[in-house]
């Protein structure tokens, strides 16, 4: 069902690319760059199509900007910017969008690259053959990265390479240090036995390593311009949003419509290129994993979600209206509503996530204990059994599950944990599904594979503080605009609000704004910031997930809306 759903996706982009590709029918230059990252996308669409859709948007742009602009009583010099703008942005929105999304894609699989170097080194310290350890790496991983590189172990088959060769030189550009580890691992398949353990290990090194690098020069680099955002996407607008009433006093052609287009599409479009544009410089992210959509534990069906979300909508609607403001009903229904739908319905996917988190938390204590009895001698699957007492939470009662598995169905330690009903046939973990496959190599190959587990445990611990590392440099900033999201930027957009609301009060004559314009507004916008704002943190931390991104904004939704009507509330009392 999955692949379907992205086949779909797929089909209806590449239509409304050709669609608008036929608004311009001149011949157009295409750039290598984008040819490859069409390539590496897979969309069946040619780089020419792609350009032409670009001018194509931007007709479309410009004969929906002239009327709109012109509706808004601005001067005609204003309306042929304002178009123009609409145009030059339509363009080059379609030309680096395939780009863009093709970098966020390698800076997704990148994340994966300690494990797929982990998982070959693994497969090279029990049996050192580097095409079984290319075969192994990329069977038992997912993702753009393993995908990769099956890709080129399948070009491989029936010559002397291995495979590893040219995947290492097809992401030498986006990460040098994968390259370097691979092609080491590749070259302790002729090393000396003495020598091959001292190879691998500079893999492993090489690879953590460069990513706890990159992601610590990308966190000093991206402190600057997410602090520019900050300032001049939330807290200088918000600020300036209590003074337009007497901007409009004062006989600035300040009215509502000029206020909702530069609120409400013109800096939320700004913010948003902004993220993107940050995001798109990310060289790893750590993505949690992908859960299917057939997975057993995720509903049927999402009408419960939507029921929950139209009712609180609902509710919420009716006591803002009543109890804060008459223009507080829509966005409090809105906001909140949206928000309770989000969050009933990605909370299934956390689910397992955390169940997910659970169980990767003690796998190198689990794989530490198996590899050191393996080491002196015991079964695998009596060392699995003993380690179920051993190990500490959800890791432990997976063990203890397979150790009954294996007594009860008679069958092998892999089988037991990944096969039909295992508990870990369901698990979205590569770690988990690679630990398995250790853990089979290990019954087969006795005592030389308990010293891999315990080497694989070291590396898993290594990668465990790499990822928390990379998280700690950038959680100032990923913390500061969750924060903003949630509750800064909704308070003081309340704050702002009410004040305005005073200056009109003590002001000669009929206000040009009125309290449920600027409200309505600014309160907007405050909701538009949680989602934009809450995504680019994910984004940032996690990568662009889109159960995450989805419950995190639907988190960030409702506590927008509260703090911001009790903003205002507040405020207008002390005012």
């Amino acid at each position: 069902m999955a692949v379907n759903r992205r086949q779909w996706r797929r089909m209806v982009a590449a239509r409304v690319v050709e669609l608008l590709a036929r608004a311009y029918p001149w011949p157009v230059s295409t750039s290598e760059r984008l040819r490859r990252s069409l390539a590496f996308l897979g969309w069946a669409v040619g780089p020419e199509t792609v350009v032409r859709a670009g001018y194509g948007a931007a007709l479309v742009a410009v004969a929906l900007a002239v009327p709109l602009a012109a509706l808004s009583g601005l001067p005609p010099l204003v309306v042929g910017s304002v178009a123009l703008a609409s145009g030059m942005g339509a363009a080059h929105a379609v030309h680096v969008a395939p780009v863009t999304v093709a970098r966020l894609r390698r800076t997704s699989a990148l994340g994966e690259a300690p494990d797929l170097v982990g998982r070959a080194v693994l497969r090279m310290r029990i049996a050192p053959t580097p095409e079984g350890a290319a075969a192994f790496a990329a069977e038992t991983g997912d993702g753009p990265l393993a995908e990769s590189l099956a890709e080129h172990v399948r070009r491989a088959a029936g010559t002397p390479t291995t495979g590893f060769g040219s995947f290492a030189d097809e992401w030498a550009d986006w990460f040098p240090s994968l390259r370097r580890a691979v092609l080491l691992v590749e070259a302790a398949g002729d090393a000396p036995p003495t020598e091959r353990g001292r190879t691998l290990d500079r893999a492993l090194s090489a690879v953590l390593d460069g990513t706890r690098d990159h992601v610590a020069e990308f966190a000093g680099d991206v402190r600057g311009p997410a602090t520019g955002l900050y300032g001049f996407g939330v807290l200088l607008p918000l600020a300036l949003a209590s003074v337009l009433p007497a901007a409009g006093v004062a006989g600035l052609p300040v009215s509502l419509p000029v206020v909702v287009a530069a609120y409400d599409v013109l800096l939320p479009l700004g913010l948003v290129a902004a993220s993107v544009w940050l995001l798109s410089r990310r060289p790893v992210a750590f993505r949690p994993p992908s859960i299917p959509h057939d997975h057993p534990d995720l509903p049927d069906g999402r009408w419960p979600s939507l029921a929950a979300g139209g009712a609180v909508g609902v509710a919420a609607w009716f006591v803002a209206g009543r109890f804060v403001a008459e223009w507080a009903g829509p966005l409090a229904g809105v906001g909140s509503g949206t928000g309770v739908v989000l969050v009933a319905w990605y909370r299934h996917e956390k689910a397992v996530r955390d169940r997910t988190r659970r169980v990767e938390r003690h796998l190198p204590d689990a794989l530490y204990v198996v590899g050191r009895r393996v080491d002196e001698g015991t079964a695998v699957e009596a060392a699995v059994a003993r380690a179920a007492a051993e190990v500490a939470g959800a890791t432990g009662d997976v063990l203890a599950d397979a150790a009954r598995r294996q007594r009860q169905l008679r069958v092998g330690v892999e089988e037991a944990l990944v096969g039909e009903y295992g508990p870990l046939a369901d698990l979205p973990s590569a770690r988990g599904r690679s630990t398995a496959s250790m853990l089979g190599l290990a019954a087969s190959e006795g005592r030389p594979a308990g010293t891999a587990a315990v080497a694989m445990a070291d590396h898993l611990e290594e990668l465990r503080d790499v990822e928390a590392d990379a998280r700690a440099a950038l959680s100032r900033v990923t913390g500061t605009l969750a924060s903003t999201a949630t509750t800064f930027a909704p308070m003081v957009g309340g704050v702002t609000v009410a004040l305005a609301e005073g200056l009109s009060a003590v002001g000669d004559g009929p206000p040009p704004l009125s309290t449920a314009g600027l409200g309505l507004a600014v309160g907007s916008y405050v909701l538009l910031l949680a989602v934009i704002l809450s995504t680019l943190s994910v984004g940032l931390s996690r990568g662009l997930d889109r159960a995450l991104v989805g419950y995190r904004c639907g988190l960030a939704l409702v506590s927008a809306t509260v703090v911001y009507l009790a903003a205002f509330v507040v405020a207008g009392v002390v005012v």
